[in-house]
């Protein structure tokens, strides 16, 4: 059984989470020109000068991708990592990655187990792998063990390593 962590619903679980974290500073800034005189409170402005959904929500221009200094061309990379288990079994998971400015946007990991014991460490790995990678940089990268995986943790680091030289621009 292989179990898949979705791009899509990691892609809303970060944005859920960027807009709470917004919505926590916004509250921050009112409490504390509320909480302390010596700090002005902000101009009010009309209405027409109310954030809107273009403002909050950033959209990907050509001069941001320009900017781009990770080294890294941005885009989805797939590679297969293979690891031994301590039975002599070669063992392997393909794994996909998309990429922003080195930074890694979702993690795609699947399986092909050969053992039976692989198959239950391997889906550990891949229900925990989104919450160790996503949002770092790919140079940081290197897991040694995820949800109690540490083999599956080393064809990971090798596919990893492999679409490193794959995006390299």
């Amino acid at each position: 059984m292989t179990t898949h962590v979705s791009p899509r619903n990691t892609r809303i679980a970060a944005s859920l989470a960027a807009v709470g974290g917004l919505l926590a500073l916004a509250g921050c800034a009112s409490t504390a020109a509320d909480a302390d005189p010596t700090v002005a409170a902000p101009e009010q402005t009309t209405a027409a000068a109310a954030p809107t959904a273009e403002a909050t929500t950033p959209t990907p221009t050509a001069s941001s991708e320009a900017e781009n200094t990770s080294g890294y061309k941005d885009g989805s990379y797939t590679a297969d990592g293979q690891y031994q288990t301590p039975h002599g079994t070669v063992e392997s998971v393909t794994v996909t990655v998309a990429l922003k400015d080195g930074v890694v946007e979702s993690v795609d990991v699947t399986g092909q187990p050969i053992e039976r014991e692989t198959e239950q460490y391997q889906s550990k790995f891949i229900g925990g792998i989104a919450a160790e990678v996503v949002g770092k940089s790919i140079d940081d990268l290197s897991v040694s063990r995820v949800a109690g995986s540490s083999l599956t943790s080393g064809g990971f680091n090798k596919a990893i390593e492999e679409i490193k030289q794959e995006a390299a621009s």
